[in-house]
């Protein structure tokens, strides 16, 4: 019989062996980078006049110049109407929900999915007044994600129960912008907020390590977290 011996290692939560350099910062580590300003959209990227630091970045193939990485999550509206309607049901890939009063609240309805075997605590926040229009939007595990459409089944009268997708999940950038090349490594001034064909320069971060006691999540009782690590490699 063959002996395999296995190898166990222990990763910090700082653990900086991987990196380039001793911080991920010193010089040669942060490429310099050129952005297309008009790639970006002024009320969602730069409200402010910057772009800020932390940015994730894709890197347009036509030009080389570098914009948003772009992809989306999935929102749903729900809608009642007709007259008498009492209650309904909703149902998402298979999985139908406890009955909800037409006059349910957001956080009732949002209850109410995440009570579902296939939607867990996190994957959904739901917004809007009571009795409607709710606003559904998936997060947590079905982040990203081109998710199914919810359905109802409505009780009482002729009322109806209406569910449009407003944003399709996994919706992905193109010509480049689908594929994250790093994040943005310093806050950088927009020339100007109105004109948008200028260029700017900046730099990338392509290496870094994560701190957990900096980020804003919180651990289950197993210690796990659904917070996904990405190593981007230059």
């Amino acid at each position: 019989m063959t002996d395999i011996s296995v190898a166990t290692v222990n990763y910090q939560v700082d653990k900086r062996a991987w990196l380039l350099s001793p911080h991920g910062t010193d010089p040669g580590t942060t490429p310099s980078i050129t952005l297309d300003v008009s790639a970006f959209t002024a009320a969602t990227h730069y409200p402010n006049g910057y772009f800020l630091s932390g940015m994730p970045l894709g890197k347009i193939t036509a030009t080389g110049l570098y914009g948003p990485y772009s992809v989306t999550d999935e929102v749903q509206t729900i809608t009642v109407g007709g007259s008498g309607l009492t209650s309904f049901t909703l149902t998402y890939s298979g999985q139908t929900t406890t009955s909800l009063d037409d006059q349910a609240t957001a956080a009732e309805v949002q209850a109410a999915l995440e009570a579902l075997s296939n939607i867990a605590v996190g994957d959904v926040t739901v917004t809007g007044s009571a009795g409607g229009v709710w606003t559904v939007t998936f997060g947590g595990t079905l982040a990203d994600t081109n998710v199914a459409a919810i359905t109802s089944t409505p009780t009482g009268g002729t009322g109806s129960v209406t569910i449009a997708t407003t944003t399709a999940g996994g919706t992905e950038g193109t010509g480049g912008l689908e594929v994250c090349a790093g994040l943005l490594f310093a806050a950088v001034k927009v020339p100007s907020l109105t004109d948008t064909t200028k260029d700017v320069g900046g730099s990338l971060h392509v290496h870094g390590f994560v701190k957990l006691s900096k980020l804003p999540f919180t651990l289950d009782a197993n210690g796990q977290t659904d917070l996904k690590l990405i190593h981007f490699v230059a």
